[in-house]
């Protein structure tokens, strides 16, 4: 089977994208947990990242990094293509979403980063923040309007684009973020789903901090 390096879950936003994707499909993959900052991290993720980071897929010999190639690796080698939607303009939506996702909100992923145990507090963040929030909310009023009546998803049935934003929904709730009534929908569907209450449950029984991330988000 393949295998799956990922990080510690109640921090590493970018291990649950692909892994949820994984579980969500069904796909039966191995999974090896690196607990994040730690001597043991630095000493061992060398030899299955060429990066250095998490999470890292590893394939009957191939080795893929980043979260969205892994999620397009397994849409095509697992999935027969149901990762993104069938219809062309919804993929095209979907797709220049995703890629928003993965290279921008840097004041969003910052100053609110994924702590899934976390509860709001008065921890506040700043106006480029907002505006990173105001926007992810926009994203989904759009892609809910135009493409996701068949289904409680952006677009309708769970994909890729979801995986990549479900990180944002732990960040909103841990943080008391203000959701209008599509975003607050649209974050319970992913609430609800197996695979997000299996990551929940496990980060849960996690005992490792991130004395960096945790220090940052003390309210």
């Amino acid at each position: 089977m393949p295998t799956l390096v990922i990080g510690t879950r109640n921090y590493s936003s970018w291990s649950l994208r692909p892994w949820l994707l994984l579980r969500h499909f069904g796909i039966p993959f191995d999974e090896h947990r690196l607990v994040l900052d730690t001597p043991a991290f630095a000493a061992e993720i060398g030899r299955w990242s060429p990066t250095r980071r998490v999470p890292v897929l590893h394939d009957d010999g191939l080795v893929v990094w980043d979260s969205l190639a892994i999620c397009e690796y397994a849409n095509e080698r697992w999935l027969g293509g149901r990762g993104w939607p069938a219809d062309l303009r919804a993929r095209a939506m979907a797709r220049a979403a995703a890629a928003e996702m993965h290279s921008g909100f840097t004041a969003l992923r910052g100053q609110l980063p994924m702590h899934v145990r976390r509860k709001p507090d008065r921890y506040r963040w700043d106006d480029a923040a907002q505006r990173d929030i105001d926007r992810v909310q926009q994203l989904w009023r759009e892609l809910r309007a135009a493409h996701g009546a068949g289904g409680e998803f952006l677009c309708g049935e769970f994909g890729i684009v979801d995986a990549m934003f479900a990180p944002i929904a732990w960040r909103f709730l841990g943080y008391g973020v203000e959701m209008d009534a599509n975003a607050a929908r649209y974050v319970e569907a992913l609430m609800a789903l197996p695979a997000m209450r299996e990551w929940r449950a496990a980060s849960e029984a996690e005992t490792e901090g991130s004395p960096g991330t945790d220090a940052l988000v003390r309210g």
